[in-house]
């Protein structure tokens, strides 16, 4: 009995290994750039995108996203295909992403947070990365109030970040246990403390750092998101399509019903507004499961978008939920790393 059981179990692990062997996958990018530091690794560099977009054309079948979807629901999806997604919106996905999409002939979805568009707002992590991990002076201590609570912290000798340090901290981001100065420590800090804030909290904070640092409100031309037009040029020939990613990308399941129904419904209007046409593909800010909530999900429904992307790992397959879209995040890998990624993805 116990032979047969170890025997039907090995029978039902090679079954599963079969059916999602070269399943359809979904990419999560968020920016295709040069930039150091890159302290939430959300850039990879031109040079590593390039040689990541010739190992899908060699190696897979790259498709459309709402394609994909259409073949899911079908039954009739192709092995070894994969979609590329973009989150957020930023400049460099027009500037630098789409001309490489184009010369590999790989199509894309961007997704925009449509309150950013021409905004000269940058999104608050890079609000704090110009801060606290360029170069230049801040006072000594710090202390914000959020919420009726206020946060202390002491720089000590971080008071002062040369070029020199920042460079040789350059590498350093979220995921690294340590926090090589105070400044990096505040940085982490202050992410997890803006993360969840109304976005009129959010931003009456920010104000008030960027004010304690005697810093001006600048957006960088290096971080900024796209222009309307320049939202237009990144879908005019088709190669790219535009989907919501709401108005402010807030943690859709930490606001009230009727404000998330108002940044699904105003994004998809807005970008309709310069698109002049309909916009049916939507993805969760953060998207992870506690990022969005069952309640969530049908508003997206409700608000007449076709699919939806979320941020947690798993196939496409017939019987995925199209509105809660398993995506596999890619970061900065050079052509080698990608190619032993997609080896083990093919299972070969």
């Amino acid at each position: 009995m116990i032979k047969q059981g170890i025997s039907t179990l090995r029978g039902i692990a090679r079954r599963l290994k079969q059916r999602y062997r070269s399943a359809p996958l979904i990419l999560l990018y968020h920016r295709v750039s040069d930039l150091r530091p890159d302290p939430q690794l959300l850039s990879v560099t031109s040079e590593h995108f390039g040689q990541q977009l010739q190992i899908l054309r060699q190696s897979t079948t790259p498709m459309k996203l709402q394609d994909m979807v259409r073949a899911m629901r079908n039954n009739q999806l192709p092995r070894r295909s994969v979609a590329v997604t973009f989150d957020d919106g930023y400049a460099d996905n027009l500037y630098n992403a789409k001309p490489l999409l184009e010369r590999y002939g790989v199509p894309g979805t961007v997704y925009v947070s449509s309150g950013y568009v021409g905004s000269g707002r940058e999104f608050y992590p890079d609000v704090l990365e110009r801060i606290f991990l360029q170069p230049g002076s801040l006072p000594e201590e710090l202390h914000l109030t959020v919420n009726g609570k206020t946060h202390r912290w002491h720089l000590g000798n971080a008071t002062h970040y040369g070029v020199d340090a920042c460079r040789a901290n350059a590498a350093w981001h979220v995921l690294d246990p340590e926090s090589p100065t105070p400044r990096h420590h505040i940085y982490r800090a202050l992410c997890q403390l803006l993360y969840a804030l109304p976005e009129c909290n959010r931003r009456f904070a920010l104000d008030a750092l960027t004010s304690w640092a005697c810093r001006q409100s600048i957006c960088r031309e290096t971080h900024r998101v796209l222009r309307a037009e320049e939202v237009c040029l990144l879908a005019r020939d088709g190669l790219v399509e535009v989907g919501s990613h709401t108005v402010d990308h807030p943690v859709l399941s930490a606001i009230p019903v009727a404000d998330q129904r108002k940044e699904l419904q105003e994004s998809k209007r807005r970008l309709e507004e310069i698109l002049d046409h309909p916009v049916t593909s939507f993805a969760y800010p953060y998207g992870t499961r506690s990022d969005y909530s069952a309640e969530t999900v049908e508003l997206v429904r409700e608000a007449g978008y076709d699919h939806a992307c979320s941020n947690f790992q798993g196939h496409v397959q017939p019987g995925v939920d199209p509105w809660q879209l398993p995506r596999f995040i890619v970061r900065d890998w050079d052509g080698d790393e990608f190619a032993a990624w997609i080896r083990e993805w093919r299972d070969l």
